[in-house]
């Protein structure tokens, strides 16, 4: 039988029905969640190659960055023994009072000697202070004689003599007639012949720093790097092998599981198969039997017998039409071997006669379902039905299976006496197979819907979106 085509299923508050009653949404899942993609060893090996790589550019980061500081801290602790060295040599020997008194003929003498003996491509500047601030001498006439606010560390090296030697960035206004980017600076306390403390500062060019720096980078960097790479090297045989082998599990464990479904199949198609030969066919040997005794006894003229074996037999027949149903749960065979369609006609022969008068309309043509898919709709049709038989009855249901466009959409519906759709956020037992059933909706990205009150019976609806591969049919 074809349907008219229905509506486009709710997702919220339209109404469906004369009464008016609003859809609530049982389960919505997102579109269906593929399996996860297999294990490729190539693809691993490359993403391991990539993380090696970006090991290696952090690792030459941070090696740059620590041989950087190391190479500071080198060329500083050599700048302050040079200045130490040329401090105790040349420069103590050298002072004299009047140099301290700031005698013009005292400083153009040292000035002389400062020139000959310490600058050079390793002493590029020179100054002396009074611990006032102001500069005895400088090797840039201008600065002489002029003062200046003292650091904190050149108060430390006066107040507690010591070598102090750091990198200075000329940020300073005693530095205003420098050139360049940076310096080291280094200074410690020297005595004029009276006793007078005087300090002696020394500037050196910050360029061996860098030259340092990269020395010590390539070296570190080489002995790193070719560590990281011999170790991908050894690494990377035992990890391809572990992910052949991974690989080669799963696929075992995929074959297990399918043995497993299909022996859970061929046990249901087992436990079947001996109820419908067996049991089922002696009862209703056994309803023949009665009916012969029941048409005996009433030939004899005993009724009363008669009527009895005739309900006994009655009995029987309803005790067949239940085991047949339940073959039908334990196993629909029609589903796999004839299809959706009689599958649901089959559920349907299965409920009527227990007060539930059920009527089936099925569309022409929903072959574009998958297999996992028509499992997902008999599921939901039989346990829809179940309920109404089971809290419904007497009523009548209606099963509609239906293509609408590009969706599947079943439509189980009974005019029962319906109940409060609030109920099934509850966890009580008689809702376990509804929450089941919204679980499985949910995980294959389908959509159930309800719509039922108190007195207007209940409403179940599917929408399913094809994806299969026949979906394209």
């Amino acid at each position: 039988m074809t349907t008219d085509a229905h509506a486009s299923a709710p997702t919220g508050h339209a109404v469906v029905g004369a009464g008016g009653v609003p859809w609530v949404t049982v389960a919505q899942g997102d579109a269906a969640v593929s399996p996860p993609e297999p294990l490729r060893p190539r693809r691993v090996v490359l993403r391991l190659s990539l993380a090696l790589v970006a090991a290696v550019v952090v690792v030459a980061a941070l090696g740059a960055i620590a041989a950087q500081l190391l190479a500071e801290r080198q060329s500083v602790n050599d700048a302050a023994s040079r200045a130490d060295l040329l401090a105790e040599a040349i420069v103590q020997p050298a002072l004299t009072d009047a140099l301290a008194d700031g005698d013009a003929a005292a400083v153009a003498a040292f000035d002389a000697l400062v020139r000959e003996q310490v600058l050079g491509q390793s002493v590029v500047r020179v100054k002396l202070w009074q611990p006032d601030g102001q500069v005895v001498y400088a090797d840039e006439p201008q600065l002489i004689g002029r003062s200046f606010p003292l650091s904190a560390d050149q108060r430390a090296a006066l107040s507690a003599p010591q070598v102090r030697a750091e990198v200075s960035d000329l940020s300073s206004s005693e530095n205003q007639f420098e050139s360049g980017g940076r310096l080291l600076e280094v200074y410690r306390p020297v005595w004029a012949p009276d006793g007078r403390e005087l300090l002696f500062e020394m500037y050196s060019p910050y360029a061996p720093v860098a030259e340092r720096s990269a020395e010590l980078w390539r070296g570190f960097a080489g002995i790193t790097i070719s560590s990281l790479l011999l170790l991908a090297a050894l690494a990377a045989p035992i990890i391809w092998r572990l992910l052949r082998r991974t690989r080669e599990d799963d696929r075992q464990r995929a074959t297990l599981l399918q043995h497993a479904v299909d022996a859970s199949d061929a046990e249901r198609r087992r436990i079947a198969a001996t109820l419908h030969d067996g049991p089922v066919q002696e009862l209703v040997a056994t309803t023949f039997a009665a009916e012969s005794a029941a048409a005996t006894a009433a030939a004899s003229g005993d009724s009363a017998v008669a009527d009895d074996v005739r309900a006994v037999a009655a009995s029987v027949r309803g005790n067949i039409r239940v085991l047949r149903s339940l073959l039908v749960d334990i196993y629909p065979a029609s589903l796999a071997a004839a299809g959706l369609p009689q599958a649901l006609r089959d559920l349907a022969d299965g409920a009527r006669g227990r007060e539930v008068v059920v009527q089936v309309e099925l569309a022409d043509d929903v072959r574009m379902l998958s297999d996992a898919e028509q499992r997902l709709v008999y599921r939901v049709a039989q346990e829809c039905v179940r309920n109404a038989v089971a809290h419904a009855a007497p009523c009548r249901v209606t099963v509609r299976l239906a293509a609408e466009g590009d969706r599947v959409v079943l439509d189980v519906t009974d005019d029962g006496p319906g109940f409060a759709a609030e109920t099934l956020q509850d966890r009580a037992p008689g809702h376990l197979g509804t929450q089941v059933l919204a679980d499985l909706v949910r995980e294959a990205g389908a959509t159930l819907l309800l719509a039922t009150q108190p007195g207007a019976g209940t409403r179940w609806r599917l929408v399913v979106s094809p994806t299969g591969a026949a979906a394209s049919v």
